[in-house]
């Protein structure tokens, strides 16, 4: 084997570090058919007109009820963090070779499933999902043109309950998400067997831990959002609806579309999304400090 195929060094013949070495995509490939498994399942017992008690009756009276919304949940959050990490990976290696409208479209897949797991918060109908729909809607609204359409598109809850939420989570931002990923899943393929430590770990989670849900408290005057939501419920404190739900998490999102292939380009644009990112997560620990 030359030393450019070996799997622990780059094709310029420099040493990849363990980390890099690790199969991220593929980790979040098998956390991804988990989740969409797994989503069935839920799907097939909830109802949308009663999503809170739905959600309990899934927990205590569907056979194993807990444990699939369980899978679902964890499922859900470790193929976003792989994701993450994966996309990480490709940039500090910068081996993705894609044109600027293919890397983009993958990158979308990012802020797609942050609606996913968002729309999934909302779903519940605890609580949290109460609050975290109140909050989108009024983000929605914001947007100085086709606010209203936005609304109307994604969450409508005020006027239509949880029905359009519940459409977009199962089929809209699914089917798009995987027509901007397509020309990445095609490349790839992901073996279970490959990876079942993985498998193990999150099926030894949901085991242990029971899926979040939120019953309202007498009295209770703050909610906490879903943990990628804190940092955007505390801007919210300080700044107008589109400026901390829209702006600012786009400008992150755009310079992730717009960065360039070239590594010497790539620099202004890292530092950037890096100093985001710093910021933030200090609004997410503030957020998280109070309750």
């Amino acid at each position: 084997m030359t030393a450019a195929s070996t799997p622990e060094q780059r094709p310029d013949g420099t040493e990849q570090h363990w980390f890099a070495r690790i199969r991220w995509g593929g980790n979040a490939l098998i956390a991804l058919y988990l989740s969409v498994l797994s989503g069935v399942v839920v799907a097939l017992q909830y109802d949308v007109a009663n999503p809170f008690h739905s959600t309990v009756a899934i927990e205590l009276l569907a056979p194993y009820g807990a444990f699939w919304r369980g899978l679902h949940f964890y499922t859900s959050q470790a193929f976003f963090l792989l994701l993450l990490v994966h996309l990480a990976m490709v940039i500090t290696e910068n081996n993705h070779g894609y044109r600027p409208g293919a890397w983009a479209r993958l990158c979308a897949t990012v802020p797609l499933c942050i609606l996913l797991l968002f729309t999934g918060y909302v779903l519940r109908g605890d609580i949290t999902g109460a609050s975290a729909g109140r909050i989108a809607e009024q983000i929605a609204l914001s947007l100085p043109v086709g606010g209203r359409w936005c609304n109307d598109l994604l969450f409508a809850i005020s006027d239509n309950g949880l029905k359009r939420v519940y459409a977009q989570h199962m089929v809209g931002l699914v089917l798009l998400g995987a027509w901007c990923a397509w020309e990445h899943l095609r490349r790839y393929r992901a073996d279970w067997r490959n990876h079942l430590p993985l498998t193990c770990l999150l099926l030894a989670i949901t085991l242990w831990i029971a899926a979040p849900l939120d019953a309202e408290q007498l009295g209770q005057v703050h909610v906490a959002g879903p943990w990628f939501f804190l940092g955007l419920q505390e801007l919210l404190r300080y700044l107008p609806p589109f400026w901390a739900g829209i702006l600012l998490p786009g400008t992150f999102v755009l310079a992730l579309l717009l960065l360039p292939a070239e590594r010497r380009r790539q620099r202004p644009w890292l530092v950037f999304a890096g100093c985001w990112l710093v910021l933030y997560t200090i609004a997410t620990l503030i957020a998280w400090q109070r309750g």
